[in-house]
């Protein structure tokens, strides 16, 4: 007698900060975080919170862009899906850069947490 034991995935905390083309209208800007947070949900992600920084100065030039729009998200989600959302950043030509942080220690969980509380502070995520 075979008995399937559901498989059980251990969901981490991340944070993933990209930068969106300043070229777009705002709309479209829009639009690409949208993408972005469906496609985090797609993939088993649960959103936490958001931190809209809004368009910000770029440290060096970006495709001959001094700008970009800055966005980021926390969340959980299991540690199999990150490849599948870098994928993803990859081939949307309107994310600049991109960035994800795994946050796995006590303490730093600590810290993800309090970020979140600051973000969610400051508006929703949906």
């Amino acid at each position: 007698m075979n008995i399937e034991l559901p498989v059980v995935k251990r969901v981490r905390h991340y944070e993933t900060m990209f930068i969106v083309n300043p070229t777009l209208s705002e709309e479209e800007i829009k639009k690409q975080i949208e993408t972005v947070k469906e496609n985090i949900k797609k993939n088993e992600g649960e959103l936490v919170a958001c931190d809209d920084w809004g368009m910000r100065d770029l440290a060096y030039e970006i495709n001959k862009q001094k700008k970009g729009y800055y966005y980021i998200i926390y969340f959980k989600a299991p540690a199999a899906s990150i490849k599948e959302l870098e994928r993803l950043y990859r081939i949307n030509e309107n994310i600049m850069r991109f960035i994800f942080i795994k946050y796995d220690k006590k303490k730093l969980i600590a810290q993800w947490e309090k970020m979140v509380d600051e973000a969610q502070k400051k508006g929703k995520c949906e």
